[in-house]
């Protein structure tokens, strides 16, 4: 039985598949290289970074809406008051009876009757609470806000208890004819005081009637 004659041409049907093959072996390759990996979609940095900005801007925002404070002030209270100081006032819409609750409160024989406690306050002002009998000075300081502060004209001058006569310490609250007798005989024997704490070296001169004389000396 005759043999089929080979005539050296390839098989039309193996060159189809092997060329079949390889199309699709290209293009499973090109797909891969260009598509992103794992089907993430691409964002382009620009665009990430303003996405974080804006939710950091809004979390800053957030933030500052919950730890937000009253704007604190500093004010000076003296007078009639348990703690004669500088103190500051981080409340909303300070007035004046706040500062003199940060003072400790009213001392006895303070006169609030020319006062207004309701009286709002700023930055660098001055509280003065007057004893009883003392004439009404400034219930608040309204001049400004300096960084020194400032003391209303209506404040009466200090008296300086170096060199003041026996009739001048007498017009200050608390001093008689005889307490102003004796700051001049021990200021005569002892010296020029170095303060006006040291006052209360004059015999019958206590921490009370102190209290009531340090905002009106000086040395």
């Amino acid at each position: 039985m005759a043999q089929p004659r080979r005539t050296g041409r390839p098989d039309i049907r193996l060159v189809a598949l092997v060329a079949a093959v390889a199309l699709a072996v290209a293009v499973g390759v090109f797909v891969f290289l260009v598509r992103p990996s794992g089907g993430v979609v691409v964002q382009r940095a620009s665009d990430t970074a303003l996405v974080t900005q804006e939710n950091q801007g809004i979390a800053r925002t957030d933030q500052a809406a919950l730890t937000s404070e009253p704007n604190a002030i500093v004010v000076h209270v003296d007078g009639a008051v348990a703690s004669p100081g500088v103190y500051e006032l981080a409340i909303a819409s300070p007035r004046v009876r706040d500062a003199v609750d940060a003072a400790g409160g009213l001392a006895q024989g303070a006169d609030t009757s020319s006062m207004n406690l309701a009286l709002p306050l700023g930055d660098g002002q001055k509280v003065h609470v007057p004893f009883e009998g003392e004439a009404a000075g400034a219930e608040a300081d309204s001049s400004g806000g300096d960084a020194a502060g400032s003391v209303s004209s209506s404040m009466p001058s200090l008296i300086n208890i170096n060199s003041a006569t026996a009739e001048e310490l007498d017009s200050l609250p608390g001093v008689g004819p005889s307490t102003a007798a004796a700051i001049v005989e021990d200021r005569d024997a002892n010296g020029p005081f170095s303060s006006v704490e040291d006052l209360m070296r004059v015999s019958g001169i206590g921490e009370k009637k102190f209290a009531k004389l340090r905002d009106h000396i000086c040395v």
